[in-house]
């Protein structure tokens, strides 16, 4: 068998956030599942929201790549397996392309996947051509695909956009601004894919638009290393875990349920917002979301309530991220002023914000061992709780999060990653 696979790849990027990276990653994944050919698509970085929209838009399940949260040798695998079934990988970067250690450029440079760079034509002409360059030159060693205009206003600014590439750069083509196609978002990021009634008619009319600016070939082959075996263990064989997941909380990886289940753990997933009762579960995992948008309703949810506190109480094991974590709480109050109370298991109260209140990757030295994560919300809380342990961010950035435990529950605001320890992450939810 060979030690390497071989598969046309593309990495997405631009010189910044809000350039429109997830519209046209998912256009180009829609453009190429259309055409036949069997796309697997992956987000670079800790993010929920993109991959709800780049799952749609491939028809495939979309996981994280990153040298630091996931580890090279687990980008590795993931990119190997994918690379034995698709005809198409694409893989979206975060933020700017140079921004953050390890950032976007570092794992395309690590894997040898070129870059495709998307920039924001809006209001510009030759100087598209300037940001282009930079991005292609600044790093001599980085491979480089071509660049991508999106938001283009007409056939003419195409035109005067794609004259102004200088030294060979190639021309991908061009994503009209047209308001069918942009995705929506809210404080958090974008809506959620379930949420967008329109969003296949969206991820269509984006795919025709792009491919009526280019060829659709496919760019490319990259090959792609065998990873090392994995040391298959069963630390949870036979536990049945509740997972959280409705409107308010479906931030969720999927490497994380993959994870509890390859280690033998039976998943039963329920909603706290609609469910009056828990499955037959001996732990619980509640993960994040938008509690915010539906705290009254989750307050409302009382036999939900006590079914969570009952859980509890018998000193099941409960591990509850972010979101959560607020639903944990004695009260939280959204951004109007609203406050409604809610399960009264973790003294405190929480309160959004209208701004980012932290943002940074996460390494948390729990009792079983350390895992890693990240930290994105709009809340602030305050406990009178001390914490088992604080997260530490390797781009030394602030957001030196809690970790809050009381008997099996453990609480805090980072989002685990589970295969950055598998040890770790099956001792916190085995009875």
């Amino acid at each position: 068998m060979s030690d390497s696979r071989q598969c046309p790849a593309v990495l997405i990027a631009a010189p910044a956030s809000g350039q429109g990276k997830t519209t046209v990653t998912a256009a180009l994944a829609r453009l190429h599942r259309n055409l036949g050919r069997k796309v697997r698509v992956f987000k670079c970085g800790p993010d929920f929201l993109d991959p709800m929209i780049l799952e749609r838009a491939s028809g495939a399940p979309v996981y994280q790549l990153d040298l630091w949260m996931i580890g090279a040798e687990e980008s590795r695998r993931l990119l190997w397996e994918a690379a034995g079934e698709a005809d198409l990988i694409l893989i979206e970067g975060v933020m700017g392309l140079f921004d953050g250690t390890p950032s976007s450029a570092d794992l395309a440079r690590h894997f040898g996947v070129p870059v495709l760079a998307v920039i924001d034509g809006t209001a510009m002409a030759q100087t598209f051509g300037a940001l282009a360059l930079g991005l292609a030159r600044y790093q001599p060693d980085l491979p480089f695909a071509g660049v991508l205009a999106n938001r283009v206003g007409s056939l003419r600014h195409a035109q005067l956009l794609e004259g102004s590439l200088t030294e060979g750069l190639r021309w991908y083509g061009g994503l009209s601004r047209e308001r069918g196609i942009e995705l929506p978002s809210r404080h958090l990021g974008l809506v959620q894919a379930s949420e967008l009634n329109d969003l296949d008619a969206r991820l269509d009319a984006a795919a025709e638009a792009l491919g009526a600016s280019c060829d659709a070939a496919l760019p490319p082959p990259v090959g792609f290393a065998r990873p090392e075996p994995l040391n298959v263990i069963t630390p949870l064989a036979g536990v049945r875990i509740g997972v959280a997941h409705d409107e308010a909380f479906a931030f969720t990886y999927g490497a994380n349920l993959d994870l509890l289940r390859s280690l033998g753990a039976q998943l039963e997933f329920f909603s706290p917002l609609h469910d009056r009762e828990l499955p037959d579960v001996d732990s619980l995992y509640l993960p994040g979301g938008y509690p915010e948008l539906h705290h009254q309703a989750l307050a409302a949810n009382a036999p939900m309530l006590e079914a969570i506190r009952g859980h509890h109480a018998e000193g099941k094991p409960l591990l509850a991220e972010c979101g959560g974590m607020l639903y944990l709480l004695d009260a939280l109050t959204d951004v109007a002023g609203v406050r409604a109370p809610l399960a009264g298991l973790l003294p405190g109260e929480a309160t959004m914000q209208k701004r980012l209140a932290a943002l940074a990757l996460q390494a948390v030295e729990l009792p079983e061992g350390t895992l890693r994560g990240h930290t994105y919300h709009h809340s602030l809380t305050s406990t009178e709780l001390q914490p088992i342990a604080r997260g530490l961010s390797p781009n030394g950035g602030r957001g030196n999060e809690a970790v809050y435990r009381l008997g099996r529950l453990t609480a805090s605001y980072v989002h685990f990653y589970f295969p950055s320890n598998p040890d770790a992450a099956a001792a916190l939810l085995r009875p």
